[in-house]
């Protein structure tokens, strides 16, 4: 929820390192003071602040315009995928509810959609990491799971026990509780795994 940052740039090269094309969109440009970037923004409250308002149906068209961009690449198979953490999370959701050719989304701790008429869209499996600590998101699982499951769609969410909101960048850090480092590496040999099957 602040932007293209460090850590998300950290991601998107993990990800090419294991043999994907990883794009890492900002959100925020078109929001951001001077040069409409998010590191732009004169600290981390005013973009996560940003990102909080950005319209949804911007959002979308970024997305769409970033996974057409995407499967014209040479390089790319025309599989695309989205991932995304917490706000990113439910945004990875919402996009599935939006863009009928996706390969798969990846909701790492982010809420769903909450209306049938959404989850109809849906055409792609939905893999779901949730920290076990993480009562504000994980109350919103259990509907989300019955609408998927209601709708006949496919919804597998993981609930890593003792790790918190936010557990694939705690996992990394040098003071990471055991529960978080065990969570983050379990989730993302989860998603290198779930990304080989596509």
């Amino acid at each position: 929820n602040g932007g293209l940052t460090d850590w998300v740039r950290s991601v998107a090269d993990q990800l090419a390192e294991a043999g994907y094309i990883a794009i890492a969109p900002d959100l925020l440009s078109e929001m951001a003071p001077k040069g409409g970037r998010t590191i732009d923004f004169p600290d981390r409250d005013a973009s996560r602040e940003a990102i909080y308002k950005l319209p949804p149906d911007q959002v979308t068209s970024d997305l769409n315009a970033l996974a057409d961009y995407v499967t014209k690449l040479p390089a790319c198979n025309g599989k695309v995928a989205v991932a995304g953490f917490c706000w990113g999370g439910g945004q990875a959701f919402r996009f599935a509810t939006n863009r009928e050719k996706l390969a798969a989304a990846f909701v790492f701790y982010g809420t769903g959609p909450d209306t049938k008429e959404a989850v109809e869209r849906i055409r792609c499996p939905v893999y779901g990491f949730y920290g076990g600590n993480d009562a504000r998101v994980n109350a919103t699982v259990p509907k989300s799971a019955e609408l998927m499951k209601e709708a006949g769609k496919s919804f597998e969410p993981v609930t890593y026990d003792g790790a918190g909101h936010g557990f694939i960048r705690s996992g990394e850090e040098p003071n990471a509780s055991d529960a978080s480092k065990k969570a983050r590496d379990e989730a993302w040999t989860r998603l290198k795994t779930l990304l080989k099957d596509l």
